[in-house]
């Protein structure tokens, strides 16, 4: 069988591919190759100006080519460095033997070919490149992403901030809220996630086999190794790498910033997948509608049917999303004594999760553009549960003394079907002042709402 979109084996690269497009760059491993290239790159071109008297200053001209060779890096760049592994079997000296190729009919590069890979381990390319991956799909795609939610949300918690919504609590009817103030609710979570996953820094170690610039220090003694890596690090790119400094490390980078980054992403998540029921919900309820789509079916059967299949889509993916970000965040912290290997296969999955993730976004997208709100389901439902009253009578029967006010409107409304009469008879008996016994009267179900508006509005 030969490859294509609808042989993959994995769905992002098959039936989901064009929702990807814009991850699969940095998530790939074409995208991992790439910044194994640049850390390379970044790294030979900083020794050059270390003031070692081996390793010249590289003149202009030698550094804007190896510039571009990150710059321009391309497929068929990597498919030459994949056919050097076959030989190689390591798929980090293929990238230096690759970057050493380029450097044929250039004296200067050759001369100080050497310099290439430079006393580092593989590690030293490979964790400062995973974070590479990682600052590129978080801050181009991710979080745009995610920001896109959170807008649309917003933009719909002020629209509908003042219509008037029956809550549940436990599955029963509750004091009413408003549509806006629900969507609300999810906002601000939503945008405290965000800025935790945008909070998370990123770091990177280039210190040697075991941590301890071993090699480093066997070659000049009197340098400063860790000055230097640390510079190397966090110099801004083209000619660093942007990146946060971990000072201590066994072979491997300690991974606890990518478990935070991966929990992060999780939590943000775990709110989506509870908004993703909940407007299920809704629309089952008829509270919302969905536009209809010229050709769509919603059952093979039924014809009437239109499903809410956006939100269920993003509930599936946000749980598989979420079931490799959590096995990311608990293995990868975990490594036996100075270094195993389980963490390298492990990390080839994380555009797989950040892939879902993203995937789910786009149908939560999806599905919030379809909405409508059906404003007459919504009243015709407060208008059905005059017992959620109950709560505003007796409290103000207390702030007036009225003995036994609570047993007084269980009395009332407790598992019985509520009408309005039946309450005014309640009101009209009390011993409150007029003008409180005016105001109860007034009220509706649908007017029942404190500050709900106030606080979508604010979000």
């Amino acid at each position: 069988m030969s490859f294509s979109s609808i042989s993959a084996l994995s769905p992002l690269d098959g039936r989901y591919a064009p929702k990807l497009a814009a991850l699969r760059p940095h998530m790939s491993e074409q995208g991992y190759m790439h910044r194994r290239v640049q850390v390379e790159v970044a790294w030979f071109i900083a020794l050059s100006d270390a003031g070692f008297a081996e390793f010249k200053p590289l003149s202009p001209g030698a550094r804007t080519y190896l510039l571009g060779l990150v710059k321009n890096f391309s497929e068929a760049d990597a498919q030459a460095i994949k056919e050097i592994e076959k030989t190689t079997n390591h798929d980090v000296k293929a990238v230096e033997y690759w970057i050493k190729s380029r450097f044929e009919a250039r004296p200067e590069l050759q001369a100080a070919s050497e310099f290439v890979h430079f006393a580092c381990t593989s590690e030293d390319i490979n964790n400062t490149s995973h974070a590479l991956q990682l600052k590129a799909a978080r801050d181009l795609v991710l979080l745009p992403s995610l920001d896109a939610v959170i807008g649309k949300m917003r933009e719909m918690a002020h629209a509908h901030a003042a219509v008037p919504m029956l809550s549940r609590t436990h599955g029963q009817t509750a004091s009413p809220t408003t549509v806006g103030k629900e969507i609300a609710n999810v906002v601000v979570r939503l945008a405290a996630a965000r800025d935790a996953i945008a909070g998370v820094k990123l770091k990177a170690k280039m210190n040697g086999a075991v941590g301890n610039y071993n090699a480093h220090l066997a070659a000049w003694p009197d340098f400063d190794w860790e000055a230097f890596a640390a510079k190397v690090i966090e110099t801004p790119e083209p000619l660093g790498l942007g990146l946060t400094f971990q000072p201590y490390s066994i072979q491997i980078e300690p991974h606890d910033y990518m478990a935070e980054l991966f929990d992060a992403v999780a939590r943000a998540n775990t709110i989506l997948v509870d908004w993703s029921r909940d407007v299920w919900g809704y629309v089952s309820l008829g509270y919302f509608k969905q536009r209809l789509k010229a050709g769509e079916i919603g059952s093979s059967t039924m014809p009437h049917k239109v499903n809410p299949i956006d939100f269920e889509n993003a509930e599936g993916n946000l749980g598989l999303a979420n079931a490799l970000l959590r096995h990311l965040a608990e293995k990868l912290p975990v490594s036996r004594w100075q270094r195993d290997l389980t963490d390298s296969t492990v990390l080839r999955n994380m555009g797989v999760a950040l892939g879902y993730a993203v995937l789910a976004q786009q149908s939560l997208m999806t599905g919030l553009n379809k909405l409508e709100l059906n404003e007459e389901a919504l009243a015709a439902d407060l208008d059905a549960a005059w017992e959620v009253l109950a709560e505003p009578i007796q409290t103000v029967m207390r702030r007036f003394g009225v003995q036994g006010a609570y047993e007084k409107l269980k009395e009332v409304t407790r598992g019985k079907t509520v009408a309005a009469a039946d309450l005014h008879g309640l009101i009209r008996s009390l011993e409150i002042p007029e003008a409180e016994k005016q105001r109860l009267l007034d009220l509706t179900p649908a007017t029942y709402i404190g500050r709900a508006a106030e606080l979508a509005r604010r979000c």
